[in-house]
């Protein structure tokens, strides 16, 4: 039999506990350690916001890899009616997560399958035995297991260095988008720092709140995430040849050039096909890449990818463009050198375009960096635990742990960690592309298959005495 624990409550431990729920040979118990948030939604999908959109189209939603159209079928219950190229509220992807866990768990219960979740958090992981491993829960607990999952998605987010302890103190300045309290008295200026997606649903929470506030956003590239077309796209004819090409570079730049000639292609195809058509071979480029091109990819290339890459609903980008035509957003590409006061902030930043210095003055600050991977900073006492322990190590570019492209993770000594992997965001810096839900659902069920493998075994020798 093999025990297995599963840490984080997001949609990355919510897909891996379901699949294992779901096979059909499962022995052993399932052991679900979901923290204290709704289990299955963690940051991405507790928004109560439906301005907050998905930047996946409906029918590429789902929870498992064998998934086609069970996500729109329970949008279309929703909300009456719903397409597959519609971009639906984030929140109902959380209510649909849980909906599926909780089915998942009632057929496993009517099948006799062991399984518990537990609403703690995980502060501790020790290797039992050779094969197995102790998980210390709050409270005391401990859980002995055969193999552990570290699913905990985003981290905690971290004060950016030029923040002063002043201007944190003051209230005037938000750590987390997410859980912003009511000030006293409406901002009239509210300034974000970032341009990426959780900005775009941070400013387009903030116009609505504070109707009469000036918006601005702030970050070194100045760059919004591109949208969406309104419909899907047909795909770039000659893709198939252009992975090929790609997965044969040795390099960045050998592979930007090959991407511009199919952008460039007089065939006409829209870009945003070309791009969506790497994604199957995405990891594997990465995974290719020496460490010293992978820096080369993070310092030239990643912001204009990850706008490319992960854009953003058309109704999202109509609601920023109004706001920037009606001149209450204004985007700035410069970089943050100091937040000082106690409000309102004095935000000192230098200019991308011109390196002058300038000074923004805002009544409410709000950090909107998106997702930070660095473990070795995290104040996440579980991943401080395993990096101090040596069962765990950063990836040399801070982007996660370090671990084997199949999740297992790797000590300080550089060995795999038989029975300890790792799923989602952790795994930026071996896949690179690992944080979307298709990415996520499609290595749960790889996962799922690898942890369950010593029941089938046993289930087989018993078939076979």
């Amino acid at each position: 039999m093999t025990d297995i624990a599963i840490i984080g409550g997001g949609a990355a431990g919510a897909a891996v506990f379901g699949e294992l729920l779901r096979r059909p040979n499962r022995q052993g118990t399932i052991h679900w350690i979901t923290g204290c948030i709704a289990p299955g939604r963690g940051v991405a999908y507790a928004s109560r916001d439906d301005r907050h959109l998905l930047n996946v189209r409906a029918a590429g939603m789902g929870l498992f890899a064998d998934q086609k159209d069970d996500f729109l079928q329970h949008a279309s219950r929703s909300l009456g009616q719903a397409q597959g190229g519609d971009f639906l509220p984030r929140r109902l992807f959380g209510e649909f997560i849980e909906a599926q866990v909780n089915a998942a768990m009632s057929e496993a219960h009517a099948r006799g399958r062991r399984f518990q979740v537990h609403h703690a958090k995980a502060l501790a992981i020790h290797r039992d035995t050779a094969e197995r491993y102790r998980v210390e829960l709050e409270q005391g607990e401990a859980l002995v297991v055969n193999a552990a999952v570290l699913a905990i998605g985003a981290l905690a987010p971290r004060t950016l260095k030029t923040v002063s302890a002043e201007a944190l103190g003051s209230g005037a300045y938000v750590l987390d988008p997410w859980s912003m309290d009511e000030p006293a008295q409406a901002p009239r200026r509210i300034v974000v720092i970032g341009t990426g997606l959780t900005a775009v649903d941070t400013l387009i929470s903030a116009a609505t709140r504070w109707p009469n506030a000036e918006l601005a956003a702030v970050s070194r590239h100045g760059l919004l995430p591109f949208r969406h077309p309104d419909r899907p796209v047909a795909p770039y004819p000659f893709q198939d040849d252009l992975n090929t090409a790609l997965l044969a570079c040795d390099g960045v730049l050998p592979m930007m050039r090959l991407v511009r000639q199919a952008l460039a292609d007089p065939a006409g195809t829209d870009w945003r096909a070309v791009i969506d058509g790497m994604r199957p071979v995405n990891a594997r480029l990465w995974e290719g890449l020496r460490v010293e091109k992978r820096l080369q990819f993070l310092r030239h290339v990643r912001w204009v990818w990850e706008a490319s890459r992960h854009r953003t609903a058309p109704a999202s980008a109509e609601n920023i463009q109004a706001l920037i035509e009606s001149g209450r957003l204004h985007i700035h590409a410069a970089r943050v050198l100091a937040v000082e006061g106690h409000g309102p902030l004095a935000m000192t930043v230098r200019s991308r375009a011109t390196q002058l210095l300038s000074t923004i003055e805002a009544d409410r600050v709000i950090q909107a960096t998106g997702l930070d991977t660095a473990v070795a900073y995290a104040r996440d006492p579980l991943l401080a635990q395993l990096l101090d322990d040596g069962l765990a190590i950063p990836d040399p570019l801070q982007l996660g742990v370090a671990a084997e492209p199949d999740g297992q993770l790797l000590d300080a000594e550089g060995r795999v960690q038989p029975g300890l992997y790792g799923i989602g965001s952790l795994l930026r810096g071996s896949l690179w592309e690992c944080t979307a839900m298709p990415e996520i659902r499609a290595a749960a069920g790889r996962l799922a298959h690898m942890l369950d493998k010593p029941s089938e075994e046993q289930s087989e020798e018993a078939a076979a005495q």
